[in-house]
């Protein structure tokens, strides 16, 4: 095997003149002038944040981000009036929305959705000029999100049957349903900045909490044509909207003690950063999903072609920026030839180019530092005995970066220690099968693997030590979230709590229970305040 050169060689040009775009996928700039605070969306004529596109236009001076729109730019101040927003609405759990039937909040979640999808297409195409996702990819976020939120209302109703009956224990009558948290905060990544913010924010909201929803970095105006379909659907406060430097207007809310639940998806250092604000670490419960480098083994038993197929799927979906990637790829030296070739003439033939172009695979990277980040971590690998095996590989142009094969990998260099979270796939060959093994157990994270094997005792053999070192296991298959129903989380700093369509209504909720002795006098008056429906708590009424 040779190393390739990462010129342009036989690459399309992906930057284009901004009069070359299709009309059906221009946009017009968006400058967003207000946010979303106790029900109402409030104007803002403060300060503003300008959003640029991954999509860079060639000009005189060079290639330039395109202006997609600004932001609000907002301070503490309006930080804690939305905190205070979310707390009133709450009202310590007397609040309307917390005290709301379950068959109520379900009807404000449908009018979500209905008001939701009516801005379908433009949110699609904001998430392929905010963060460059594909048409594809943008337009299975929307739609996987709409299922999302249709599943935990269907969970819900579920749950809710489930409790709908009282239980009799030792002569004591009880009827047990779960009961919100109070005040989230709910913050996630670029990414999926619609459908991993809305895994925790939406079951959050529908069991009775009340939210603080902060906006990420990129991937913050595809939320604006959303703000008018929260206010419509649920009650004043329920949910409010922050802009603005999550260091300084995230702090004061979490040093204020008033934050129940902190719902974020990014990195344990940020995590742990935002625990320690809290002054009641007893009272805060957390959701995280963190750091992941998860690890391919392709053993010498693999079938190479399905090995290098799904590990493409798992390493270069979304350019590799996905938690669930695939960022290490481990192969038995018998195969590592073979595989490394294969899988570097398949990279090489991955179509680049504009999000909106029919068949396009690697995009522009929506960070501004990543290119520059990718290429230090290959130059590195290089200097210390690596190659860049693809051709074009870890070629750059503005916020452009073709992915790059690296190979041999090895735990001197950064690469094989660091979340690369780009389109860049390290290859490490391994003698015995224990040096993965070791390599997940000295890890820090332990999100998922994928094992690519054929043979049944070595799988086996594997998969007894991997289900107490990552929270899944992938057979011949590329690690990914889906299908949603499955229970979603990680051992070590890669997770704190699990989220799935069932388990994120719980991870959000705490079981209460109603209870009284079983007496002919307590009997009757269970069943007169069930007969009159005169709590939303106990009721034996049955959800279709």
């Amino acid at each position: 095997m040779q190393q390739q050169n990462s010129d342009r060689g036989t690459l399309p040009v992906v930057f284009k003149e901004e009069s070359s775009i299709p009309d059906n996928y221009k946009i017009t700039e968006i400058h967003q002038r207000e946010y979303l605070l106790n029900g109402e969306l409030v104007p803002w004529n403060g300060p503003v944040t300008n959003i640029y596109s991954p999509v860079c236009i060639p000009t005189a001076n060079g290639f330039e981000k395109k202006l997609l729109g600004s932001i609000p730019n907002t301070t503490p101040k309006e930080s804690l009036e939305a905190l205070d927003a979310a707390v009133a609405a709450y009202d310590n759990g007397l609040g309307e929305w917390p005290t709301m039937s379950v068959e109520g909040r379900i009807k404000c979640m449908q009018k979500f959705v209905y008001l939701m999808i009516q801005q379908r297409e433009l949110v699609i195409k904001l998430l392929m000029w905010e963060i460059g996702k594909t048409l594809a990819d943008a337009t299975k976020e929307f739609d996987r999100t709409v299922d999302y939120i249709n599943f935990t209302i269907d969970a819900l109703k579920d749950l809710d049957r489930e409790s709908s009956h009282f239980q009799q224990a030792e002569g004591t009558i009880a009827q047990i349903r779960r009961a919100p948290l109070g005040v989230v905060l709910s913050m996630g990544p670029f990414n999926y900045p619609l459908n991993e913010i809305f895994t925790t924010l939406i079951p959050a909201l529908i069991m009775g909490n009340t939210i603080l929803f902060k906006l990420p970095k990129y991937g913050v105006l595809c939320h604006y044509p959303l703000l008018n379909a929260f206010k419509e659907a649920f009650p004043k406060g329920t949910v409010n909207t922050l802009y603005g430097k999550g260091s300084e207007i995230i702090s004061p809310i979490m040093e204020s003690g008033k934050v129940n639940v902190l719902a974020f998806i990014g990195s344990s250092k940020v995590a742990n950063g935002l625990k320690k604000l809290h002054p009641k670490v007893n009272r805060l419960r957390a959701i995280l999903s963190l750091d992941a480098k998860n690890a391919a083994i392709v053993t010498k038993h693999a079938d190479i072609d399905v090995a290098v197929n799904e590990c493409i799927l798992g390493a270069l979906s979304f350019n590799g920026q996905r938690c669930t990637a695939l960022k290490l790829i481990f192969v038995q030296r018998e195969v590592a030839a073979v595989f490394t070739e294969k899988l570097a003439a398949a990279v090489s033939a991955m179509k680049p180019g504009l999000p909106w172009e029919a068949g396009v695979r690697i995009t522009p990277l929506p960070e501004d530092n990543k290119p520059a980040y990718l290429k230090a971590c290959i130059d590195d690998a290089v200097s210390k005995g690596a190659k860049v095996m693809n051709v074009n590989g870890g070629f750059q142009e503005g916020s452009f970066v073709f992915p790059a094969v690296v190979y041999p990998v090895n735990d001197q260099m950064r690469l094989y220690h660091e979340e690369q979270f780009g389109p860049v796939v390290p290859i490490v060959p391994f003698d015995s099968i224990d040096e993965p093994v070791a390599y997940q157990v000295n890890a820090s994270h332990g999100m998922q693997v994928s094992i690519f094997s054929e043979d049944a005792k070595e799988v086996a053999s594997l998969i007894d030590p991997f289900v107490n070192l990552v929270s899944r296991v992938n057979i011949n298959c590329q690690a990914q979230r889906s299908p949603d129903v499955f229970p979603f989380t990680g051992r070590k700093d890669s997770a704190e709590g699990t989220l799935s369509v069932f388990d994120a209504l719980r991870s959000f909720s705490i079981r209460s229970l109603v209870a009284a002795k079983l007496t002919e006098s307590n009997k009757s008056l269970l069943n007169t305040i069930v007969r009159d429906h005169d709590s939303n708590f106990l009721s034996t009424d049955y959800i279709f």
